[in-house]
């Protein structure tokens, strides 16, 4: 399956992502969802495709294109800079409204985490690399 223009991942690793990204940010997607102009299985899809992105990066790659603020064993929090959320929808081919839809469901969900945020730098964007390999039951 090609998620982006230099992408292929096999379908099952995309099915796994999205299972991941439902289960780990659950009712926040549908939040998020009901105020934005994508669906809920839109959202889902490109926050299994920023994962899938940010996995091939990896924590030395994300760490150069941002800051790391928060670790733990579920997720790691960044705060990286604007291109790395601009690049992703230009390798997706995603419309903005999906990116930022997107974008909020990173930064709510680091605002729970990581308390008051307003100390980040408004030239950066929020991006939390989902660690948990399988579901919680």
């Amino acid at each position: 399956m090609k998620i982006s223009h230099n992408t292929d991942v096999e379908f099952g690793e995309f099915s796994r992502a999205c299972d991941l990204v439902e289960d780990y940010y659950g009712d926040l997607v549908d939040d998020v969802a009901l105020h934005a102009p994508v669906s809920r299985r839109q959202l889902v899809a490109v926050l299994a495709r920023a994962q899938l992105s940010g996995r091939d990066l990896g924590p030395d790659g994300l760490a150069e294109v941002g800051e790391e603020t928060y670790q733990s064993n579920d997720e790691t929090l960044y705060w990286v800079d604007g291109e790395f959320w601009s690049r992703l929808r230009r390798e997706h081919n995603l419309h903005p409204d999906e990116g930022r839809a997107a974008r909020e469901v990173h930064r709510r969900l680091i605002e729970a985490l990581d308390g008051d945020v307003s100390y980040y730098n408004r030239d950066r964007d929020p991006f939390v690399l989902v660690e948990r390999v399988t579901p919680v039951d």
